[in-house]
């Protein structure tokens, strides 16, 4: 294969329209009609305990001082308190962040850990904006969420556009409010303020494991797997980075500049090197060939990994899709348009909330390290980490074949399963 002749049609480029919120739901109640959930249940935990909008205003490098507008939306607390990222983008809209809050929800209660969910964001592009500004707005919003925020109340962490630099601004401005250091209010943390030893490789891990696990079902062979990965941020490079080491074959993999082929496998190390070496792009590396990003998704390997925004697989190039295996990194990178097509074609998919469940694991270790006042190791972040994955992966699949359901679907059995359960025995007003 060439990368000039990944497919004989192409597959339309349509925008997708999809609300992510609408394609949450729509697996929300496949699931919760599987379970026979009662109708005071499902009310329940379709709707968000809390929404949060705020305004911001910033004073700009120029003197100017502009507004953004931010948002955080505590999903549920059914299970603990609620736990999520912020993400700082320009296309950041209320139900994204609404949609993106259910599926922590969800998230955290199939891999079993003691959260609920939230979501966070505001509308801006970080990318055209100078560290000082971006402090002020990261500060200005903490002061905002200081009475959703709280170390038993609602934990954020890094998100589209955000990092350790903007966890530790966001500690340190909730510790003023409280009077001491609050290490536990956020996870994402740099390593000197309490973050865990994992934690930036944790989700990108969990990607790795859970396509190996996926694999073992299908028997499929390591040395035989051919592997796409759209995305090359955190998550995306980690995953192509460990799958590298394990021994599968990486043939493509895509970022903001565009997506590279190479039909004998990238060498990830150095692509990872020439990326840091070039501003953070991998446009230009001399052991790749550049293909439409759009081919990417619809190349000819076994395992296509989407890990980059929401919505790239959709109805309109769902029938073109080769791989037999797809491990969801990003969230909801499938619109819900797109399951019949991609369960009718046979393709497995290991979905978003537990794919890529292994970075709010490793948060949830972070925040219990801080509790604490105790750090871990790494191989015993790690060890634990990939016995929860495992775990969850495992008894995802059991429901899957026991309702002769897609593992996405088995998923929200599971965890809405959990909640439902949880909510019964704590009860309601």
């Amino acid at each position: 294969m060439t990368p000039t002749t990944v497919y004989k049609e192409p597959a339309p480029r349509v925008a997708n329209t999809e609300n992510p919120l609408e394609s949450m739901m729509s697996r929300f109640n496949v699931a919760a009609e599987i379970l026979g959930l009662d109708h005071e249940t499902y009310e329940v935990l379709k709707a968000a305990d809390k929404q949060i909008i705020v305004h911001l205003p910033v004073s700009m490098d120029d003197g100017k001082v502009r507004v953004f507008e931010g948002y955080r939306v505590v999903h549920n607390t059914i299970l603990g308190p609620s736990k999520g990222g912020i993400r700082y983008d320009k296309n950041v809209s209320l139900d994204e962040v609404k949609a993106l809050a259910a599926w922590m929800t969800w998230k955290c209660a199939v891999v079993d850990i003691p959260y609920g969910g939230a979501k966070g964001g505001i509308i801006c592009d970080p990318t055209t904006m100078s560290a000082g500004e971006i402090e002020r707005l990261t500060r200005a919003y903490t002061m905002s969420m200081k009475d959703v925020f709280g170390p038993d109340r609602d934990i954020p962490a890094p998100d589209m556009g955000t990092g350790p630099r903007e966890m530790a601004w966001i500690m340190d401005e909730f510790s003023k409010t409280v009077g001491q250091t609050s290490s536990a209010v956020v996870t994402g943390k740099p390593l000197v303020m309490g973050g865990s030893l994992g934690r930036t490789e944790a989700t990108g891990r969990g990607v790795m494991v859970s396509c190996l696990a996926a694999m073992n079902k299908l028997n499929m062979k390591i040395e035989e797997t051919s592997v796409a990965i759209q995305g090359f941020g955190n998550v995306g490079s980690w995953t192509a980075k460990l799958m590298f080491d394990k021994g599968l074959k990486i043939k493509a993999i895509s970022d903001i500049s565009g997506a590279y082929w190479n039909d004998n496998g990238l060498n990830i190390d150095d692509v990872i090197a020439y990326k840091n070496a070039h501003g953070g792009r991998i446009e230009g590396f001399p052991g790749a060939t550049p293909i439409d990003p759009d081919e990417l998704l619809v190349s000819d390997v076994d395992v296509l990994v989407p890990a980059a925004v929401e919505d790239v697989i959709t109805e309109h190039n769902a029938p073109f899709i080769k791989a037999k295996l797809i491990v969801e990194g990003a969230n909801g990178p499938t619109s819900a348009s797109a399951d019949p097509i991609i369960y009718a074609k046979g393709i497995s998919v290991v979905p978003d909330i537990l794919a890529n469940s292994g970075g709010v694991t490793v948060s949830y270790f972070e925040w219990v390290q801080n509790k604490q006042g105790f750090k871990w190791s790494l191989e015993m972040v790690t060890d634990r980490a990939d016995r929860i994955m495992t775990d969850a992966f495992e008894k995802v699949f059991a429901v899957s074949q026991k309702y002769d359901i897609s593992l996405r679907i088995a998923a929200y059995v599971v965890a809405i399963d959990k909640v439902a359960q949880t909510y019964k025995y704590r009860g309601g007003y």
